[in-house]
């Protein structure tokens, strides 16, 4: 997952899944009411990752799933769903909605437009729910590559005696009317790391396209957030709209490049 910080730091924000913080009034000296705050967690939801990869390209839409348990049984569940794509210059379109609990009235709101050109490396994050509409200008670290196979785990002991890895291959079948191979990875971590009491066991499930180089399905379970699923529909292997690519209309552009450090002659 470290490849991805770059597009993973505004990934989904999961505001809605998050644990509410707690705010509670406080009458100052002069009756004026100001509201403070203690605890809370704020959290961001890793999802699948899209490589800058050439002459692959494919929109689909990503359909997220997240189940947490609640203390006494039972789950909490959000959902969104979301549209992506590449084109075969190896730009990046991502959009990325807010998570809303299953079943529930309220509505997913799209609060970010992410656009990556691993050629130009840039990097526009187009938030859609601030006012005035900005798009913020960084710095896209990947290049486009050629070609692109995941970093494969081998089973054995984890450093520092944190336990044990298995890596297990699944296999090959058909999702969407793509072929993809599956690799399951499963830690079982010794009580005492991560700040358990007892031992406890994480797994991360894929089932990658090499065709495109993408995950179609992924399923990451682990007892400290739950289980995520993320599965990608409506896959088109033609080349996506131009007009994705675009700035959206009426954006301003705020540059948040680092510049490039002068060396004196």
């Amino acid at each position: 997952m470290n490849r991805i910080a770059s597009l993973a730091i505004l990934v989904v924000f999961a505001t809605a899944a998050s644990a509410q913080t707690a705010w509670a009034p406080h009458v100052q000296d002069g009756g004026a009411t100001v509201y403070t705050r203690d605890g809370g967690v704020s959290e961001v939801l890793q999802s699948i990752y899209i490589p800058p990869l050439l002459n692959a390209p494919f929109s689909g839409i990503v359909h997220t799933e997240w189940t947490r348990p609640m203390s006494g049984g039972g789950n909490f569940t959000f959902v969104n769903q979301r549209q992506v794509a590449r084109d075969s210059r190896g730009r990046i379109y991502e959009e990325r909605w807010l998570l809303a609990p299953k079943g529930s009235e309220d509505q997913s709101r799209m609060n970010v437009i992410q656009i990556a050109d691993p050629n130009a490396h840039t990097l526009y994050n187009c938030f859609t729910l601030q006012m005035p509409h900005r798009c913020v200008l960084q710095t896209f670290a990947e290049a486009a590559v050629k070609s692109y196979k995941p970093a494969v785990f081998q089973s054995g002991p984890l450093p520092n005696d944190a336990g044990a890895r298995v890596h297990e291959d699944l296999g090959t079948r058909t999702l969407s009317g793509i072929e993809t191979v599956g690799t399951r990875d499963t830690s079982k971590l010794n009580a005492g790391v991560m700040g358990s009491d007892q031992p406890f066991s994480t797994w991360r499930e894929f089932w990658q396209a090499p065709q495109i180089g993408v995950n179609l399905y992924s399923e990451v379970v682990n007892p400290s957030v739950g289980k995520q699923v993320f599965t990608l529909t409506d896959v088109n292997l033609a080349e996506p709209d131009p007009k994705l690519f675009e700035l959206p209309e009426g954006f301003e552009v705020v540059d948040r490049r680092k510049p490039v450090a002068q060396h004196p002659e």
